[in-house]
């Protein structure tokens, strides 16, 4: 039986799961850049090779997201492994980054509360050069991701396990806190798209809302004088996670919009404000 090349491939493919995801697993089974299987359609890939493709585009059917397929998603513009211990991570969070990098042009002390894949943390530690950056999590799995995407994009952070508060110490301070905590409702449809990724990164089974306001009620006691609280939320939770942080004591509050127009991250500052 003669053995398909990659134009053909291409095409089974992208008669199953659409030409751009069949693009990005093809060229990841093969081990080249996706320009490579435009210029080499006619090659003819090795028989273990193809059957690997048809294997990630069972799994892609399935419904397998394609960067559990691949092990990495592109955030900021690198790479980070990611693996079904930790949330995919998401273009609109990077809405957070920018408003952070607005907010400091000086190295500051940052604290990333359930930082899973360490987009946050590791992003910021590079992005804001010298700066010294904790991040921590729950979930043993999701740190060891974290440290190995640190190591990977040589970014300087501390990593502790616990949930929330638990792993701070009760007189540290920090001149930034950023958090992307559960925060979709149980009954919230989007869930059941999302069967893949760690539910207790997504949901806190109620309304959403309480991992969002047992950060920003333990926020101040963490944040030195004009430090910044940043909360990444749901489309629909941007009123109420104002009105969380000014009950807590935040000024300056506002709520900047992800890049289709939503809601997306609520922040605040406590003591000197000069902005």
């Amino acid at each position: 039986m003669t053995r398909p090349d990659i134009r053909t491939l291409i095409q089974e493919g992208t008669e199953q799961i659409g030409r751009f995801e069949t693009m990005v697993l093809l060229a990841h089974a093969l081990g080249v850049r996706r320009e490579f299987l435009i210029a080499h359609d006619l090659d003819v890939p090795d028989e273990e090779k193809a059957e690997k493709f048809r294997l990630y585009v069972v799994m892609r059917k399935s419904g397998t997201p394609v960067p559990y397929i691949t092990g990495e998603q592109d955030f900021y513009g690198r790479f980070f492994e990611v693996n079904p211990s930790v949330l995919i991570p998401r273009p609109d969070t990077e809405v957070l980054v920018d408003t952070a990098l607005e907010l400091f042009d000086e190295a500051p002390r940052v604290l990333d509360l359930g930082t899973g894949s360490g987009c946050l943390a590791v992003t910021l530690a590079l992005e804001m050069k010298n700066s010294e950056v904790v991040a921590t999590d729950v979930s043993q799995e999701a740190l060891l991701t974290a440290e190995r995407n640190a190591e990977k994009l040589k970014a300087k952070v501390a990593f502790r396990r616990g949930a929330w508060w638990e792993a701070v110490g009760e007189e540290e301070r920090f001149d930034l806190i950023v958090s992307n905590p559960p925060y979709i409702r149980a009954d919230d449809e989007h869930l059941a798209n999302l069967t893949f990724e760690p539910r207790s990164a997504l949901t806190d089974e109620g309304d959403g809302m309480s991992a969002l306001a047992v950060i920003a009620l333990g926020a101040p006691a963490h944040l030195r004088s004009g430090g910044w609280l940043l909360l990444e939320h749901g489309y629909d939770q941007g009123e109420a996670c104002r009105n969380l942080l000014q009950h807590a004591g935040f000024s300056a509050v506002r709520t900047v919009k992800d890049f289709g127009g939503n809601d997306r991250v609520t922040l605040g500052t406590v003591g000197h404000f000069s902005g």
